[in-house]
């Protein structure tokens, strides 16, 4: 978001990104249960964890309805909150003030694209860091086993999730997974933000 004189306004640029971010991930709360349900479950030979057993997508997702209600389907969902609005506001803000320092000082201003590109790395790396905590204590949430009345077995909510992490595993075990973060979600960034910055500069020249 800018101000009138065209600068960045970082306090808009912070909520609204994180907002969007954030009301998308509650809303596809109950796909992304299910996808790390799917994703954990494995052979009895090399399982480990707790495990659910869906033959898909769909099956799983009545299952749980079944079983503990619409309230059920959206287990886990404030953990996915503060994960989408800290990555997609450190992602989109660390792209847009990013551009702005480049154009500001010169840098690439005679290759859009790169400049872009750049840009989009560091938002890469921003949401990678900035995520992967709340990404861990997430997929615990979502993925640990239930009780008959839909109540957690190993964390009672989100907060007592990060204080066992932090007395178990220490600072260091918020970040576990952090370089697969990066090798997944640096490419969907730059892609993502390329080709939205290209779409956008063709809608402005030909509008």
């Amino acid at each position: 978001m800018k101000d009138q004189k065209g600068n960045l306004v970082f306090y808009k640029s912070v909520l609204i990104g994180g907002f969007a971010g954030a009301s998308g991930a509650y809303i596809a709360s109950p796909f992304y249960l299910i996808k790390t349900h799917l994703q954990s479950q494995a052979s009895k030979e090399i399982a480990f964890g707790h495990q659910y057993h869906y033959k898909g997508t769909w099956s799983g997702l009545w299952g749980i309805f079944r079983d503990q209600g619409l309230k059920g389907l959206f287990r886990g969902s404030f953990s996915a909150v503060p994960r989408a609005f800290v990555g997609s506001t450190s992602q989109l803000t660390s792209f847009a003030y990013c551009k702005e320092f480049m154009r500001k000082y010169g840098i690439l201003t005679n290759s859009p694209l790169l400049m872009t590109f750049t840009a989009s790395m560091v938002g890469g790396v921003a949401i990678s860091f900035m995520m992967t905590p709340f990404d861990l204590v997430s997929t615990r949430l979502y993925n640990q086993g239930v009780d008959k009345a839909g109540q957690g077995l190993l964390y009672k909510g989100y907060t007592d999730c990060v204080l066992k992490i932090w007395k178990t595993e220490g600072f260091l075990g918020f970040y576990k997974g952090l370089g697969p973060s990066y090798f997944r979600l640096g490419p969907h960034t730059v892609l993502c933000l390329v080709f939205w910055d290209e779409f956008k500069e063709l809608y402005q020249r030909f509008k």
